[in-house]
């Protein structure tokens, strides 16, 4: 994410390292759903634990000898802490948590230049020189990524391993649904016609929606996270997989061979439904996961099969240890460069000049992966970890 965020230069950018540019998948348009998935493997894993200690929590909190009961009507009474309320608790401070951090991104610095001065961000500005209202953005990665935990979270928790497979295969079909109905007659996947536009409209407002497309249109909507939220429950379900099979040959051959078929399936569907990150179509949410299953596959084969690690693992080791911290600080230098107006000058004076404009922006996009390495390694070395 870093890498493709930080380019010495937008007008100079290998395709390898752009989005697609509607339909199709580039190999950026991987690094977000593979994200979720992890977000949904590491629910596997840390899941029981929050369990455990949520139910030891209100276990304790119940057992008292005379438990803190309310009344709900003449003669009834129910707990004030409800078994599971320590775990959802967490869940949903966590999620708040993400999302605010996402939201502060999109606001910071909080101010801009404006004819040469600095003036304040507006919250929303209805009356500009612009013929569309601007304002601060409300949805993104960091809030799609929040909302996709929480109720993820939620469903299984709730509808445990059967209910949590059969709530994503219900997402994916629901949502091809909504959108071939609800969408543009005739070409309800594009741009113009995809029904999700008027959702952000009327829920968002404009003034807060994304204007990068050239007309407001979020590319992390409201009812584009509804496929994500899927996303997030397949990387729990292969996670849960990981745990019950355990480190394995036939683990991972397992694995393989799903994450193949999904892969499959993911072009077959894409024939009536287009794979799309930026309406996070159904296709997409499949194809993404199989590539996540196939590449995890290989990892734990090269690393904990054949412990192949080394000073390769260990560099991303230090990322992976404050991987949300970096990624805010990722996106607060830029905002900071911008505001003190050397945003470009390094690689206008440094890098395009010593590597040529295409290999300059990509030399500058290393230098930032390697600048904020730095600032990770310091962190790790002094057990540092700044988590949520």
């Amino acid at each position: 994410m870093i890498l493709v965020n930080n380019p010495g230069s937008w007008s100079y950018i290998y395709a390898p390292l752009e989005h697609a540019p509607w339909h199709g998948c580039t190999p950026t348009d991987l690094v977000f759903p593979f994200f979720l998935f992890a977000v949904g493997n590491a629910l596997a894993f840390v899941m029981p634990r929050m369990e455990q200690a949520g139910n030891a929590e209100d276990n304790h909190r119940l057992a008292g000898r005379r438990p803190i009961i309310r009344p709900v009507a003449p003669g009834g009474t129910f707990p004030k802490y409800p078994r599971g309320a320590t775990f959802l608790k967490k869940v949903l401070t966590r999620g708040l948590l993400i999302f605010a951090i996402g939201l502060f991104l999109n606001w910071f610095p909080f101010v801009k230049w404006s004819h040469g001065h600095l003036v304040g961000k507006a919250w929303a500005d209805l009356v500009n020189d612009d013929a569309v209202p601007s304002g601060i953005r409300i949805l993104g990665v960091l809030q799609r990524i929040a909302m996709a935990y929480v109720f993820a979270s939620l469903i299984i928790y709730y509808g445990k391993v059967k209910g949590a497979f059969v709530a994503g295969a219900t997402l994916l079909l629901g949502y091809w649904v909504w959108c071939s109905l609800a969408g543009q007659p005739g070409d309800p996947y594009s741009l113009q016609g995809y029904f999700g536009t008027a959702i952000d409209r009327s829920i968002l407002g404009i003034a807060h929606m994304y204007k990068g497309e050239g007309v407001p249109f979020d590319p992390e909507g409201l009812a584009s996270t509804l496929p994500a939220i899927a996303q997030v429950i397949f990387g729990y379900l292969v996670g849960n997989y990981i745990l019950i099979k355990g480190k394995t040959f036939e683990m991972i051959a397992g694995l393989f061979v799903i994450g193949c078929l999904l892969v499959f399936t993911g072009f077959c569907w894409d024939m009536v439904f287009p794979i799309n990150k930026k309406i996070w179509t159904s296709s997409f949410v499949v194809y993404t996961t199989g590539v996540a299953i196939l590449v995890l596959c290989v990892l734990m084969y090269a690393i904990e099969m054949k412990g192949h690690k080394g000073v390769w693992s260990r560099f991303f080791d230090v990322f992976g240890k404050n991987a949300l911290f970096i990624f805010m600080v990722s996106g607060i230098l830029p905002r900071i460069y911008g505001l003190l107006r050397i945003n470009g000058w390094m690689y206008d004076h440094w890098f395009a000049p010593a590597f040529g404009n295409m290999n300059g922006s990509l030399a500058y996009a290393i230098f930032n992966i390697l600048l904020l390495w730095a600032l990770c390694y310091v962190l790790d070395k002094k057990k540092i970890y700044i988590k949520v």
